[in-house]
């Protein structure tokens, strides 16, 4: 029963066991590193720490033995590079230490809030904020520098001492935590809170000792040198406080400044003072940092080397305003209780370009509201700024002061200082003086009046010229207007039409501009000349009667000249030398003798087919058929035709002229393909058996310009369309009538309207069916026909529905004889 109970227990506590288990590994790792800081710690209190020690790093010194060994070696350059080595690490290890402090203003404005993003957007207006928000700028020193002289040494510095010259020798130590160097013959020398000048001094007094020519006898220098460099040095802690981005406790290394500092924390924040920034060491501000005087003049007087424990403090700003407007860096800037409004200015980069400089508005916020100054210029250097005061640069006014402004007929127009041209002769002749075409007997002065209504001042420059009036003294934006003769001429020209080789018709429409003693022939020349069809013996020139009776019904309005002028236009004595006026109209018309080449164009059965030009006015269609050579053997003279294509131009729609012709020529040439809206097309029966047997009958007719002549082979077919059961082509049969070919094309349907049937000849002639009684007579049929059978526009009527109206009809005629004859006899 107890071993029952037992193994219960142990059944109950054996999770726990494995849960212990489990978490060994675990808690071997956390307790680790505890174990082993006592140990640190202890060596770090440990005074046996600062023991050297071959393979010592960081701040230990180097021990004796490797110095002795470097002192054998002779070769201070080893020493030297290690140094360098060990400065590198250490520049490295405070690069990442200030990577990690220096994370400020490094949020995107997609993570942060609507207050955060709008405290930051404010803080970009702050002047200096900008400069620690740059992580490019990186003010942090560089630690592979020349040792500075008044470099104060502290405890983890390393220092290098070289002998060299008479006697050589080198050592390296590091300060201790108590502020002394051990050096071998020389002992402990006490060097913390000394600068390295003082160092050197006081080493040269241990050295002198034990080592020959240190210290120059006889007026003569030392002839052994001492030199004491840092090698690793030591990172100081830096408080820096206030109002900051990022407060806090800062690692920097000794030869930081106090602005390194304040950059690592992210510099004042929006409420900061960028102009009293305070270093404290123990208890007492030894310096005070003005950031304006380095972005200003690009030095820091009170920028201090740092030291352990030391506290870099920005208080609140105490006076700051707001500058907007046409200033260079509009913003808000930080003063001093003793700067004034010109200071604020000069931060701010001066007025920009366009600024008015004369008065400066500024709004300032009183106890209770809002108020309002007038700065005038002469006051900005004696003017208080108050905290909280808004500063407006305005703009000038887009106007002129003193312009004046001329144009016309003036060499040079445009607009002319008003200082330089105060009277109307003065600007004149500033302008470089008038143009030959100037009419000076009017000159007007268009004046502005402080209304800002416009006064008209008209003159006679001549007068002013002659000293009989005074010379007119302008105003501010007074416009001087010298018109031209040829302003106040209307534009003269001459026109020419017709028979002329005007190639720029198209753009000056036949006229030339006028000009004084232009003869006929000169206008014919610059009209590219006469054209080979022009009829030179009446060349007109309409003229315009100037001098007319007014009110005669019969008042003469123009005057017609005619000439006989030579083609050739050359200056000699056959030339008219008929001087034109301004707007005469000259008429070259067509001779009546000159006919361009017509033709006509012959297709089918002639021996040869082609073009034909027409020789007489009067030539018919026998005289080109007999030109071709006849008929062939095949012609059909039945089915010949006649194409005639004539130009429709609308009344209605305006003409375009340049596809009219175009078009024309196309007719002409017999090349037009399709149908075209503005053509016509007519096709013209003609027998023309009739006509070659009688040449020159009332049959033949005169041919035209384009006309086609078409003579077809010999047809032995009609064509049967339109309502018939079955529509084809039938072939010709000698003594077959109409009928005879509906029958072969399957007969009229119901629906056939027999009595409009039509045949079309070959030639494009038409003849219809006949009515005779109650019979059709249908027309002849010819080879080539074309049989067509319309289709009733109702549907016949069957005999029961004819049977029915007929019985209608009856009845109701023999109703309306029986009313008549019944009241005949009530009569």
């Amino acid at each position: 029963m107890n071993r029952f109970k037992l193994a219960k227990t142990y059944k109950s506590l054996l999770p726990y066991f494995l849960s212990l288990i489990i978490s060994l590994p675990a808690l071997s790792q956390v307790t680790a590193p505890s174990s082993q800081t006592p140990a640190s710690a202890g060596n770090q209190g440990n005074p046996q720490s600062n023991t050297p020690k071959g393979n010592s790093t960081g701040n230990q010194p180097a021990s004796p033995n490797s110095q002795s060994g470097n002192q054998q070696s002779g070769n201070p350059q080893s020493t030297d590079q290690q140094g360098a080595d060990k400065g590198k690490n250490a520049a490295n290890q405070n690069g990442e230490a200030n990577t990690d402090q220096s994370k400020v203003n490094k949020t995107t404005s997609s993570s942060l809030t609507p207050e955060e993003q709008e405290k930051e957007a404010f803080r970009q207006k702050i002047y200096g904020y900008s400069l620690f928000a740059d992580k490019s700028l990186n003010p942090i020193p560089d630690i592979q520098i020349a040792t500075p002289t008044n470099y104060i040494v502290g405890p983890g510095d390393e220092l290098k001492v070289y002998l060299y010259n008479y006697a050589e020798s080198t050592y390296e130590t590091v300060v201790n935590k108590d502020g002394f160097i051990s050096i071998p013959r020389v002992g402990n020398v006490f060097v913390s809170g000394r600068t390295i000048e003082e160092v050197r001094k006081i080493l040269i007094d241990k050295f002198a000792k034990f080592t020959p020519g240190l210290i120059g006898t006889g007026g003569e220098t030392a002839r052994t040198k001492l030199m004491v460099t840092l090698g690793e040095i030591r990172s100081v802690k830096v408080f820096v406080t206030g109002e900051v981005i990022n407060p806090g406790t800062y690692e920097v290394s000794s030869l930081s400044s106090a602005f390194n500092a304040l950059y690592q924390a992210g510099g004042p924040n929006e409420i900061g003072s960028f102009r009293d920034i305070r270093v404290v060491r123990q208890g007492k501000v030894i310096s005070r940092i003005d950031v304006y005087d380095w972005l200003v003049n690009g030095k820091i007087d009170g920028d201090v080397r740092v030291q352990d424990n030391d506290n870099v403090v920005v208080g609140y700003y105490i006076k700051r305003a707001e500058i907007t407007g046409m200033v260079k860096r509009p913003g808000i800037y930080e003063l001093k209780p003793e700067e004034k409004l010109g200071d604020a200015l000069r931060y701010s980069g001066g007025f920009s370009d366009r600024a008015y400089r004369d008065r400066i508005k500024v709004q300032r916020i009183t106890s209770r509201e809002r108020k309002l100054f007038d700065v005038p210029q002469d006051s900005y250097d004696s003017f208080e700024v108050v905290t909280g005061d808004s500063i407006d640069v305005g703009t000038v006014l887009d106007r002129f002061e003193n312009k004046v402004t001329i144009e016309g007929a003036v060499m040079r127009p445009g607009d002319y200082s008003l200082d330089n041209s105060p009277t109307l002769k003065k600007l004149i002749d500033n302008a470089d003086g008038l143009r030959e075409d100037a009419f000076v007997g009017r000159v007007n002065v268009l004046r502005t009046r402080t209304d800002l209504t416009i006064e008209n001042i008209s003159l006679n420059y001549t007068d002013i010229i002659n000293n009989v009036v005074p010379d007119l003294v302008l105003a501010r934006l007074d416009q001087i207007i010298v018109p031209s003769r040829f302003d106040m001429a209307e534009t003269a020209y001459v026109s020419v039409e017709g028979e002329v080789n005007n190639i720029k018709v198209g753009e000056n429409e036949g006229k030339f501009p006028y000009t004084a003693n232009m003869t006929l022939e000169d206008l014919l020349v610059q009209a590219g000349g006469l054209k080979e069809s022009a009829y030179t013996s009446e060349i007109e020139v309409v003229r315009r009667k100037r001098d007319s009776v007014a009110g005669a019904a019969n008042a003469q309005i123009s005057e017609v000249f005619k000439f006989n002028v030579s083609r050739d236009l050359s200056l000699n004595s056959k030339a008219s030398n008929f001087t034109l006026f301004p707007f005469d109209q000259v008429t070259v018309r067509k001779s009546p003798n000159y006919v361009e080449q017509q033709t006509v164009f012959v297709e089918g059965e002639v021996l040869v087919t082609g073009p034909y030009t027409i020789v007489n006015k009067n030539d018919k269609i026998s005289d080109i058929i007999k030109r071709a050579g006849g008929l062939t053997e095949l012609a059909y003279p039945e089915g010949a035709t006649l194409l005639r294509r004539t130009l429709i131009q609308s009344l209605e729609q305006p003409t375009d002229y340049d596809a009219a012709e175009a078009t024309e020529k196309s007719i002409k040439k017999g090349t037009i393909l399709g149908d075209l809206p503005n053509v016509k097309e007519e096709k013209i029966g003609i027998v023309l058996k009739n006509i070659l047997k009688n040449p020159g009958s009332f049959e033949d007719l005169v041919v035209q310009e384009g006309d086609i002549i078409r003579i077809p082979k010999r047809l032995e077919t009609v064509q049967v369309t339109g309502s018939v059961l079955y529509p084809t082509t039938v072939k010709y049969g000698k003594g077959l009538a109409f009928t005879d070919y509906i029958s072969q094309s399957g007969g009229f349907t119901i629906q056939s309207l027999r009595k409009s049937s039509y045949i079309k000849y070959p030639n494009g002639n038409i003849d219809r069916t006949r009515r005779f009684l109650f019979f059709n007579v249908y027309p002849k049929v010819e080879p080539g026909s074309e049989i067509f059978v319309p289709v009733r526009s109702a549907p016949a009527l069957n005999t029961q529905q004819t049977i029915s109206t007929a019985t209608g009809l009856l009845s109701s005629v023999m109703g309306l004889i029986v009313t008549i004859l019944a009241f005949r006899s009530l009569n």
